[in-house]
């Protein structure tokens, strides 16, 4: 049984009404932005239509090679073989060489600087031992990651009728390669230009020299496909992500994708409930040693809401009632619901802050009979 508890949320300042932002118009064909900060989706626009992924594919190659790297699997000093099939990889290359075989740092620069077709295929082959069992690890990952409207049939986004996704799995992918991978992001991401077999080739993701906010992430292009672009950028603690699909040219992908990230930084706030370990109340105890333990959230919790609108924000803890003795430290104890006046943002397990042993023989007795009158 769950015990609903009001808890009252103190902030800085109560605003007026303020009304729902106006969502961006004339952007693309399809698109998704999101802030990972909260992790919640701000809005979207035909978010579930299939699209040829395009060069986006590389970012599930890339998240496959750096949990190799990870791993042990492959290392970034490792000279890797160059087959012939990725030397002849037609569209955007690396320029690599059967007989000068690269590194994987080598070929992950160039797989996502210069978004490589010749490299993303490399590292699949130097992963998985060719490209056909690559991407049936691909599929697997994109199962374990929810993106239950995708296919993968290779590793560089070449078109191909089984290779598909939809812009809100795009969305989850992304934000789980920057999620899980914080330090490779940071790495790769930013990174302008890349030279490789004395040839220069510029990141086309424009938006890294429009906006110094801007630090990733990937482009995309086929016919079919369009001009796309997943990009993200940090300001004031806020990182925000947004997926454009299906723009017309390649400006008009970096200035349409600024407008998604413009509005979502302009039209929000990030609010901060709690603190990492932080205690949201005090929950009651049966046959322990002690009657009450601190109950809070394993991490921070930060919602995103319409600018204005902060101080409409409530939250319900759902505590588990009786709850009885022993908790461990970190056992789940409850729900925190969160409420946006009567519009639920999202449930936040609560957790034990502190452990709570079993009480002696009298002490289990005396609360079992109280539970039995209760």
């Amino acid at each position: 049984m769950l015990r609903l508890l009001l808890l009252p949320i103190l902030l800085l300042a109560a605003c007026a009404r303020a009304e729902a932002p106006p969502l961006p118009q004339g952007i693309g064909r399809a698109w998704v932005v999101a802030d990972l900060t909260s992790g919640q989706l701000l809005a979207a626009e035909r978010p579930q239509e299939r699209v040829e992924p395009a060069s986006l594919t590389k970012l599930m190659t890339a998240y496959l090679v750096f949990g190799a790297l990870r791993e042990g699997k492959l290392a970034l000093e490792r000279r890797a073989a160059v087959s012939m099939r990725a030397r002849r990889a037609p569209g955007s290359r690396t320029f690599l060489e059967p007989g000068m075989p690269a590194t994987v740092e080598e070929l992950v620069r160039g797989m996502v600087v210069q978004s490589g077709n010749d490299a993303a295929i490399a590292l699949a082959e130097g992963v998985a031992g060719n490209e056909e069992a690559f991407a049936r690890l691909m599929n697997r990952e994109a199962a374990r990651l929810g993106m239950k409207g995708s296919r993968f049939a290779n590793a560089s986004g070449l078109p191909d009728p089984q290779h598909y996704t939809t812009p809100h799995d795009v969305y989850l992918l992304a934000a789980a390669l920057i999620r899980d991978f914080p330090a490779e992001y940071a790495r790769y991401y930013s990174q302008r230009e890349f030279r490789y077999n004395n040839i220069t080739q510029p990141n086309r993701n424009r938006l890294l020299w429009l906006d110094p906010s801007v630090d990733g992430m990937k482009t995309g292009y086929t016919e079919a496909a369009g001009y796309c672009l997943v990009s993200s950028a940090r300001r004031d603690g806020r990182r925000v992500l947004a997926v454009l699909i299906g723009s017309s040219s390649e400006s008009a992908r970096a200035q349409e994708s600024l407008k998604l990230l413009n509005w979502a930084f302009q039209s929000f706030d990030a609010v901060r409930l709690y603190g990492e370990g932080e205690a949201v109340r005090e929950i009651e105890v049966w046959k322990g040693a002690r009657d009450r333990l601190k109950a809070g959230l394993a991490g921070a919790l930060v919602v995103t809401v319409p600018r204005g609108e902060a101080g409409k924000l409530k939250a319900e803890l759902l505590s588990q009632a009786p709850l009885v003795a022993p908790v461990a430290a970190g056992q789940r104890v409850g729900v925190l619901r969160v409420m946006l006046e009567e519009r639920a943002l999202g449930e936040y397990p609560v957790v034990a802050l502190e452990p709570v042993p079993a009480a002696g023989l009298m002490g289990r007795a005396w609360d079992t009979l109280r539970l039995w009158m209760k």
